[in-house]
């Protein structure tokens, strides 16, 4: 279920309560419900329709990807993950942590979600609006943190096979022994599928192919205590995601290999340290939608991110938590990629790329006055961009645009101020207000790409957005077991960096004056004996500010107005397990001049649960079981589409 984040402990199972939790963060401090915090459990994450954390991330209505497709059909660089309407491009404007480490691409920015298995994951926390903490810097629309199970959530050894519609095949296990006082788990997944038509029966072609994928991922994860009150944790991910989209060699790649080392100290100065580093990779090919065939050979993108943060809590008196901290985060990578002409000759070779980096400071406070909690926090961030070039060969190799861009750099303040006041034992209110930035990604900087027939330029001169937010909300319980919450918002993204038409199919990244976006969000989570009932609103009425261009009053691309999700579930002490979920989204468009739009969409997942011993079960898993159309792409009347009704039964032991 999805719960209020105060709700969210760090506590063991009933039955398994000699067994000491480790592999976690330090606690969140009380003024964290401040900024309306939302948890996802594992036991919603382990049992949705898709197996996939993107979809249960849509339980959090408002949260959004640039497209409606999951990570079995989308193109991977249009993964970027996003809340409250502030959409506009594929960029991540929401902060994605894993075990505090920042998880994006650090050339494109998007999630690479085939790697988070949700069998890794105890939990995952969802914040909406500016950030100023640990990694505060691009936290514009939220920050979304998932915490890798412990060592009271892992079996020693566990694992599941499904089979699905389209000779689907998904198969994941792990093992986790117990190692001194410590543990190691090891886990590995594996899913392929050929894939469904996104294209319409009405418009295929001979090159017409279902969205066919393969990818597989490794984590190894070791949690060792080191004197009384600290710990070590290590964690390692190797990944590789192969993907085919509408026509016959429109293939793409995307792989990594990560890893981290962290450091949490519970004694009487707290101390969470951590360091981590990311190697990626990215290639795709694009094929002409009239003459099918290959364009464009994007044959090779890596990249590298390295970053690292300290956070102190120093002993202040017990009603006040302090963080002080640093982090710093480097990227940087190239793309190198091939354009050909009908003949299937290569007519352009180009090399592109460049550096960003950001360290900043922070300081946080939580004061404890009674019935109310006081939070503030502020940072200062240097930046900088650097090492931008852009350069062109024809097919003889002799250089036909050399261009080396200018590095800049700059500072920026930010901060945040909450307050919750528990007026009642059965109910909270709180108030925040916050300010943040982001900066462009080397993409948006550098790299062009084309979804065709349209063509998106890059930007080298982009500047970082900046967001202003305030916020207000109100958490009740009526009765034992019932929670509502309502939350209204107002947000404006200053400098928004979006998809600007420019001429006819042809765009350019570029900074508007804002995108503002203003609305309600709302959350319901109820349960009685066996039976659970959770369900999220979120209205969003998000307008672009752009005086003197036909973009001034119109919705920015990809963000709807209304999104909606229920879950009903009955799981009693037996172990079995049914449930329902309904997703809504409401009309969006395609482009930033409103032209194409993408239809309200409706779907119905469900799942079932039936234990055959204490330790194995079998699930049968139902996706979009009314095989709802649901329209992920419209340029002028060319569409793809969503996930259609697919079927799974599989088996699951180790629970």
């Amino acid at each position: 279920m999805i719960w209020p984040a105060a709700s969210w402990a760090q506590t063991a199972p009933e039955d398994q309560s000699d067994i000491v939790i480790l592999g976690r963060g330090l606690d969140l401090p009380p003024g964290t419900p401040a900024y309306g915090s939302t948890v996802i459990d594992r036991d919603r994450l382990t049992n949705d329709a898709s197996g996939r954390v993107e979809d249960v991330l849509s339980d959090v209505a408002g949260f959004q990807q640039f497209r409606r497709a999951d990570s079995r059909s989308a193109n991977p660089s249009a993964q970027g993950a996003t809340l409250r309407a502030l959409g506009g491009n594929a960029s991540s404007r929401t902060l994605v942590l894993l075990d505090g480490v920042p998880v994006a691409d650090p050339f494109f920015g998007y999630i690479p979600f085939n790697a988070l298995a949700t069998d890794r994951l105890a939990a995952i926390r969802v914040t909406r609006g500016g950030g100023s903490g640990p990694f505060g810097a691009g936290a514009v629309a939220g920050t979304i943190e998932l915490v890798s199970a412990d060592r009271g959530d892992l079996p020693p050894v566990a694992g599941e096979a499904f089979y699905g519609s389209r000779g689907s095949e998904s198969v994941s296990a792990s093992v986790s022994p117990t190692l001194g006082r410590g543990f190691v788990s090891v886990s590995g997944r594996f899913e392929r599928g050929d894939g469904f038509q996104t294209t319409p029966a009405d418009q295929r072609v001979a090159a017409s192919v279902p969205a066919r994928y393969r990818d597989w991922s490794v984590g190894v994860r070791a949690v060792v205590p080191v004197g009384g009150d600290a710990e070590l944790q290590v964690r390692g991910l190797v990944f590789d995601d192969n993907r085919t989209l509408r026509f016959r060699g429109a293939d793409s790649n995307s792989e990594g290999e990560d890893s981290s080392v962290r450091l949490v100290s519970h004694g009487r100065w707290q101390v969470d340290a951590l360091a981590y580093l990311q190697a990626r990779n990215f290639s795709n090919k694009v094929v002409s939608a009239t003459s099918f065939k290959l364009t464009l050979d994007q044959r090779n993108t890596p990249s590298t991110g390295v970053g690292g943060k300290i956070e102190l809590r120093p002993p202040v008196g017990r009603d006040h938590v302090l963080r002080i901290g640093g982090d710093v985060r480097l990227a940087g990578g190239a793309l190198f990629e091939d354009a050909y002409n009908a003949a299937g000759l290569v007519t352009a070779r180009r090399n592109a790329g460049g550096r960003t980096n950001v360290a900043g400071l922070f300081v946080e406070d939580d004061w404890t006055i009674g019935r109310l909690v006081l939070t503030g926090g502020a940072r200062v961030d240097r930046w900088s961009i650097a090492g931008g070039f852009f350069h062109e060969r024809d097919a003889s190799g002799a250089p036909t645009v050399t261009n080396a861009f200018p590095g800049r750099q700059g500072t920026e303040a930010t901060g945040r101020g909450g307050l919750l006041f528990h007026a009642a034992n059965w109910a909270d209110l709180r108030m925040a207000a916050y300010t943040g930035f982001r900066l462009p990604t080397l993409n948006e900087l550098y790299r062009p790409f084309v979804v065709f027939p349209v063509t998106t330029q890059a930007n080298a001169g982009l500047s970082p957005e900046r967001l202003r937010g305030i916020e207000g909300g109100v958490d009740l319980k009526p009765v034992p077991g019932l929670t509502l919450g309502l939350t209204a918002f107002y947000n404006r993204l200053g400098g928004a960096i979006a998809n600007v038409t420019i001429g006819p199919n042809l765009r350019r990244r570029d900074n508007v004056r804002a995108i503002v976006a203003k609305g309600v969000e709302a959350s319901l989570a109820w349960r009685r004996g066996a039976v659970s009932l959770s369900a999220s609103y979120a209205f969003s009425d998000s307008r672009v500010l752009a005086p003197g261009t036909p973009l001034d009053g119109l919705a920015p691309a990809q963000s709807p107005r209304h999104a909606a999700s229920v879950t009903l579930a009955w799981s009693p002490k037996s172990g079995r397990l049914l449930s329902l979920t309904a997703r809504y989204v409401g009309d969006q468009y395609e482009d930033d001049l409103q032209t194409n739009v993408l239809p309200a969409a409706s779907v119905l997942d469900a799942v079932a649960r039936w234990p055959i011993t204490a330790r194995v079960a079998v699930i049968a898993r139902a996706e979009n079981l009314f095989d709802a159309s649901v329209v992920t792409r419209n340029q002028a009347g060319s569409v793809d589409l969503g996930t259609p009704r697919t079927l799974w039964i599989g088996i699951r032991f180790g629970e």
